[in-house]
C-alpha cells in the first residue's frame, strides 16, 4: 500500500491531476494520497498579504481534496505549505511524511511559475530516491478550468458574509 503526495495549487482540481492519481490507483488499489497546496502568492493581485494567501491555499486544499475524494481518490490528508513548492515538500518530509512518489501538477510552460522556478528538476535532485511525476495541465476552456484565486476569494467572502463571520 503506497502513500503518495499530490502537490498542486491552481491545477488541484484539473482532470490531468485526477488521471495521474487514478493511474497510481490502477497500479496500487490501496493507494492513499495527501494533497499539499503551497501558499503561492495570488498572482492576479497588485498587492497581497500572507494571511490572505494562506486562506486561498487552505480553501483550495479543502475544495480539491473533496473533489478528488468524490472522484474515487483516497485522500487521507490535505494541507498548505510554504510558497516555494520544494520548501513545502521539505517541510512535509521534516514533519514525518514519507511517500512512494510525489506528483507535481503545474500549469503549462510559459504561464507556470513553478516551471520557471525549476521546481521539478530541483525536487528530483533533492529527492533522487523518490519518483517525481510531473503533470502538466492543458490549457483549457473556462468550463474545464479550476476556479481562479480571485474566484476562490470571492466565494469565501460570500460564504463568510452569509455565515456571519
Amino acid at each position: 500500500m503506497g502513500k503518495y503526495l499530490l502537490v498542486a495549487h491552481q491545477t488541484a482540481e484539473r482532470q490531468e491531476l485526477l488521471e495521474a492519481a487514478k493511474e497510481l490507483v490502477a497500479k496500487d488499489s490501496r493507494a492513499r494520497f495527501t494533497l499539499l497546496v503551497p501558499a503561492t502568492p495570488a498572482g492576479d493581485l497588485l498587492t497581497w498579504d500572507e494571511g490572505e494567501t494562506k486562506e486561498i491555499a487552505r480553501a483550495r486544499a479543502q475544495s480539491a481534496a473533496a473533489w478528488l475524494q468524490g472522484n474515487g481518490i483516497n485522500v487521507i490528508g490535505a494541507g498548505i505549505g510554504d510558497a516555494d513548492p520544494v520548501a513545502a515538500i521539505d517541510d512535509e518530509y521534516l514533519a514525518g511524511g514519507r511517500y512512494s512518489a510525489i506528483v507535481i501538477s503545474t500549469l503549462p510552460p510559459g504561464i507556470s511559475r513553478w516551471i520557471k522556478m525549476d521546481v521539478v528538476s530541483r525536487l528530483r535532485r533533492k529527492r533522487p530516491r523518490t519518483p517525481v511525476v510531473h503533470v502538466v495541465a492543458k490549457e483549457s476552456d473556462s468550463e474545464e478550468a479550476a476556479p481562479t484565486d480571485r474566484e476562490v476569494r470571492q466565494s469565501k467572502r460570500r460564504t463568510d458574509k452569509h455565515s456571519g463571520l
